[in-house]
């Protein structure tokens, strides 16, 4: 207990110092200036959208680890989750010799009038491949958790594959499903080195919400706190959502149930 103590107080305390040098006075002025509020809504935008991405790619990525088994299985894994142990401005740079004017796909886009590098797109890009290892690993923990009996009660009552799909395994991993994604969305929104290095920092179009505490701790740094709380509390928001709607006893989704 003892040691528990000291981990909490470890992560808490740096909190409570930031809490302490807010300037309460001018918050309200400081977080809604223009260029904070560009910033927090193109963060909110972007993470939404990269979230969506991780869903649509991380379910069938987690259902063909937990199972199926395939050649290269073993390789795949340790790929997926690469992100997760990557320094950020190394995807950043990885993700630009890819989508970046003369990388590997970006001059066939140049080609086709598209520009990815240093734009919006790049910001949402950046924020999947960060966030996607987050949705996989969830889901993919939370489908060995409740194995194969169900899926393999419903196949022998007729049930199509399809139908097995859609009317037994998601809905028994909607709760892994949910708290990946709300983990994918909190990690997007607090993505820095990737966004940096891969879109750049232009307001309104790349600078997302860390970029803008960044920026602003060089001039203001008042504002720099601010907006860290406000992050913060975005984010101690999204991980309570995460945590009471995988929680199976008191989660809405048992609720709705």
């Amino acid at each position: 207990m003892a040691v528990a103590a000291v981990g909490s107080v470890f992560v808490v305390l740096p909190l409570v110092a930031m809490v302490t040098r807010v300037n309460w006075g001018s918050f309200l002025e400081l977080v809604t200036s223009e260029s904070s509020i560009a910033a927090l809504l193109l963060s909110l935008r972007t993470s939404s959208i990269a979230t969506v991405l991780c869903v649509l790619v991380g379910v069938p990525m987690a259902l063909s680890l937990a199972r199926t088994r395939f050649p290269g299985q073993g390789l795949l894994r340790p790929l997926v989750l690469l992100p997760l142990v990557l320094p950020p401005v190394v995807g950043g740079i990885a993700l630009l010799y890819t989508f970046g004017r003369r990388g590997l796909l970006g001059e066939t886009f140049e080609v086709l009038g598209i520009q990815i590098a240093f734009s919006t797109t790049a910001v949402v890009l950046a924020q999947t491949f960060v966030a996607l290892p987050y949705l996989v690993l969830s889901l993919e923990g939370g489908l060995r958790a409740v194995g194969t009996r169900y899926e393999a009660v419903a196949a022998t009552l007729g049930a199509a594959p399809t139908t097995v799909l859609r009317r037994v395994t998601l809905p028994l991993v909607l709760p892994a499903i949910v708290s990946g994604a709300v983990l994918s969305f909190a990690r997007a929104l607090g993505e820095f080195g990737a966004t940096l290095t891969f879109a750049g920092s232009l307001q309104g179009v790349t600078r997302t919400l860390p970029l803008e505490i960044y920026l602003q701790r060089e001039i203001d740094p008042d504002a720099a706190v601010a907006l860290s709380l406000v992050l913060v509390v975005v984010a101690v928001l999204v991980v309570g959502f995460a945590h009471r709607g995988a929680n199976p006893a008191t989660g809405f989704l048992r609720r709705a149930a």
